[in-house]
Formats: structure tokens, C-alpha cells, sequence
């Protein structure tokens, strides 16, 4: 069966969303409906992220404070995994970098070779209008977490990634912001989880440039992942 024409029952959108009362809406619709089950986890937003939402068919899930995007994620994992019917997660951006059809060829890939986590790589691929200085942040930290973790990748901060139930319940996120990029990378590396690479298309639009983080706070999760390493 090719990937357009299955029926994704068994697997579980998460998106992550503070304050993307903007984009939220079209990110979800833009998700065709052979992809039933979208969890979105609304972080503490102070605009009208959870009224938009609300207006669609995807599952709600409220943060009363903002705790993070990596905590974000692990509510949604950890809903997703509620259901047994669930066999993989997709985590997947709010702000409309990521399209659908590099899901689709992530799972397949997922199913044909068996790999726990297929992790999207914008630099097997492309990234369309990314800020030249984005890129080069980008690939210091490639650099940077291929020495620290012993996991060998070309994209280590893409947030488009498939991960199986087998691989999900194992991973268990920590750290609440930006750093959960850093540390899936560490959890793939230390539960020895099989993964792939697989060539993804990342659009950076103004919007999706203003919400991404700042040059300092990518320097503070590098430093953070050292830290982590010199007291273990």
C-alpha cells in the first residue's frame, strides 16, 4: 500500500502551542483527516490558542501555566500513549514548518525498516528562507551533540520527528523548554533506540521566524547539555 493511501489510525499528531492563536488553525487543517487523531497541548497561551482549537477536530489539552515546549510535548506523548490503537507519534510544529506529505514518508520509513525514531533533517533536505545565521547556529549544535550524545545525526534540533510506542514510553521527558531537542537526542543514544534520518522540507515564514528561539538561548542549551554531562 503506498503512504497516500492509508488510513493513519494508529498514529497521534501532537502539536505543542503557546500563544499561536494565528497559526493554529491552519496547521490543523492543513492535516487531511486520514490522520484522525490530533492532540494539541495548548502551554499557557494568553491569546485565543485554545478558542481556536476548540473550533476544531482535534483533542485539547490545557496547560493552566506555560512549563515549556518539552513539557508540552511529554502531556501529549503521555495522551497519545492512552490509547492502545497508538502505534507511533508524530510531534509536530504549531507554527506551519511542517508538511504532511514528510510525515507520511517518516512513518513509512518507520514501517519498512523498523526504526524506533525516524528524526526529519532539514539538511538532508532543504530549508526554505532559513536566516543564514539560523543555519549556522543549527550546525554548530549538530557538531556539538554528535560528540556529547554518540548519536550521529545531521538535524539535531527539528521538531518533526516519528517516534514508535516502543521508544515513546521509554523516553520520558525532563526538561520543560528548548532543551527536550537536546534531550531526545540523549534518550535515543541511552536507551540504545534504534533511528533514521530522513530528508524533510522545513518553510520558514516570517511567523514561524519570529516564534523560533533566540541565538542566546540555543547558546544556553549547549551550555545546559555540557553541564549535564560533566555531573553525570
Amino acid at each position: 500500500m503506498s503512504p497516500m493511501a492509508r488510513h493513519y489510525s494508529n498514529v497521534a499528531i501532537v502539536i505543542p502551542a503557546f500563544n499561536e492563536g494565528s497559526a493554529i488553525l491552519g496547521t490543523i487543517n492543513g492535516i487531511p483527516e486520514d490522520f484522525p487523531h490530533i492532540i494539541v497541548v495548548d502551554d499557557g497561551s494568553r491569546d485565543d490558542t485554545r478558542e481556536q482549537v476548540a473550533a476544531t477536530r482535534a483533542a485539547l489539552v490545557k496547560h493552566p501555566i506555560n512549563l515549556g515546549q518539552g513539557a508540552a510535548l511529554q502531556t501529549g506523548i503521555d495522551m497519545a500513549l492512552l490509547d492502545p490503537g497508538v502505534d507511533y507519534v508524530v510531534t509536530f510544529d504549531a507554527d506551519g514548518q511542517h508538511r504532511i506529505e514528510d510525515v507520511r514518508s517518516m512513518i513509512d520509513h518507520a514501517e519498512r525498516h523498523s526504526v524506533q525514531v525516524v528524526l526529519g533533517s532539514r539538511f538532508l533536505g532543504e530549508a526554505i528562507n532559513m536566516p543564514g545565521m539560523k543555519r549556522v547556529i543549527l550546525k554548530a549544535a549538530v557538531w556539538f551533540s554528535n560528540i556529547t550524545s554518540g548519536v550521529r545525526l545531521t538535524d539535531t534540533h527539528n521538531g518533526l520527528r516519528v517516534i514508535h510506542r516502543s521508544a515513546a514510553e521509554r523516553m520520558k521527558l525532563e526538561l520543560p523548554d528548548f532543551s527536550h531537542a537536546s534531550e531526545i537526542v540523549e534518550r535515543i543514544g541511552q536507551e540504545r533506540l534504534t533511528y533514521a534520518e530522513v530528508p524533510v522540507t522545513i518553510i520558514y515564514s516570517e511567523y514561524s521566524r519570529s516564534k523560533g528561539q533566540s541565538m542566546i538561548n540555543a547558546v544556553n542549551i549547549a551550555f545546559d547539555a555540557l553541564l549535564r554531562k560533566v555531573i553525570k
